[in-house]
């Protein structure tokens, strides 16, 4: 028996359809709503990465946390079923509290009584800059839409305390910085892609930066992606200033300094302006978390977000980053970097995917990495 009775959202002047607000407007399985959380410190020892998203069709609402210390990755997951009070963001030990919506956000993981040495963290994110609408997001199989979100993202200082293999570490004021990221819309979720569709519509290649900064006065974000013969169907880079209205830095164009023999970014610049006044990004990378490896992007092979895992499921493990992990270099790495622009030092994160063909890069197929001295 489904209950389909009102839910509490339901008593707010929110709806955009005439259903209930425990439901979305499309049927589609893959329609999903989430955020992520990034907290790095200014000397590239620490990155954390959280999130959680509620897959409405699907009847989950799961959750993650990803610390890298070291050569060491501690990771919290869990899942539940989707219950009806959607301004609930906690499952399992994870928990994210919105204390003014766009601004102020305590992020919590509680820790494990029988493992001490986990992780466990409270955080205060606290926001520096206005939400910045990214563009609108489309991908195409052949003529089926996989993916539509609509997103936004911010920029921010982070305070309070995070914890994990015995060591307690204290976020300070202006040693640490926070990036978020919110959407919304419908994305793949295991279960459904590949088949006769992905035989005859194969994925050439990808090329993806996402890299928001921020500087003491100013955010700055650029995103772009790529196919095979460099055709971007994701294109932004702009500048927000409290105060004055956004600048628009045209078509940016990455210089990316890969480890020999990998597609590991080690440094990057940017070239970015307008014709008032061209910029370049220089991007320093300090650690890096691939998303593959415990956060539950794909393609990582023991959780991926949506899936259905029961009740009250909670998962923590650590994973050793020195080791080889294959799966890792066919999905997107999140780099904590320092940037300098204009005479100003900035951090943020460097996000990067790139596997299969990319001409503008000189990667010919899924296998061609960088050469020494590339």
């Amino acid at each position: 028996m489904v209950d389909d009775r009102p839910v509490p959202l339901d008593e707010y002047p929110v709806h955009q359809a005439p259903l209930s607000m425990k439901h979305v407007a499309t049927g589609d399985r893959n329609a999903y709503d989430r955020c992520i959380f990034h907290v790095l410190d200014h000397e590239g020892r620490a990155l954390l990465i959280a999130g959680l998203g509620v897959y409405p069709n699907l009847g989950v609402i799961d959750a993650y946390a990803t610390l890298r210390l070291g050569d060491t990755l501690y990771a919290v997951r869990a899942s539940d079923a989707l219950g009806d009070d959607r301004m609930r963001l906690e499952v399992g030990p994870l928990r994210i509290r919105v204390e003014r919506p766009l601004r102020d956000f305590v992020l919590s993981c509680a820790a494990d009584p029988d493992d001490p040495d986990g992780l466990s963290y409270d955080i205060h994110w606290s926001a520096d800059f206005p939400a910045l609408w990214e563009p609108h997001h489309q991908q195409r199989r052949g003529g089926r839409l996989t993916l539509e979100g609509k997103r936004f993202v911010q920029a921010g200082r982070c305070v309070g305390r995070l914890r994990a293999g015995g060591r307690e570490i204290r976020l300070t004021a202006g040693a640490w910085t926070g990036t978020r990221d919110r959407s919304w819309g419908v994305r793949p979720v295991p279960g459904e892609e590949g088949g006769r569709l992905a035989q005859d519509h194969p994925t050439e290649g990808f090329h993806w930066i996402w890299c928001p900064v921020r500087f003491e006065d100013r955010f700055l974000m650029v995103i772009t992606q790529e196919d095979a013969d460099g055709h971007r169907s994701l294109n932004d880079a702009t500048l927000v200033r409290p105060g004055r209205r956004d600048r628009q830095l045209g078509w940016p164009r990455a210089e990316i300094g890969y480890r020999p023999g990998t597609r590991h970014p080690e440094h990057a610049l940017i070239h970015l302006g307008d014709v008032r006044k061209p910029l370049e990004l220089e991007a320093e990378i300090l650690t890096s978390s691939p998303l593959a490896i415990g956060a539950g992007y794909p393609p990582a092979e023991d959780w991926q977000h949506g899936t259905w895992q029961g009740p009250g499921w909670t998962d923590r493990r650590t994973y050793d980053l020195a080791a080889p992990h294959p799966r890792a270099a066919y999905g997107v790495t999140d780099h904590a970097a320092r940037f300098r622009m204009d005479g100003q030092t900035g951090y943020g994160i460097f996000e990067h995917g790139s596997f299969g063909r990319h001409d503008p890069s000189g990667f010919t197929g899924f296998d061609s990495v960088a050469r020494q001295g590339s």
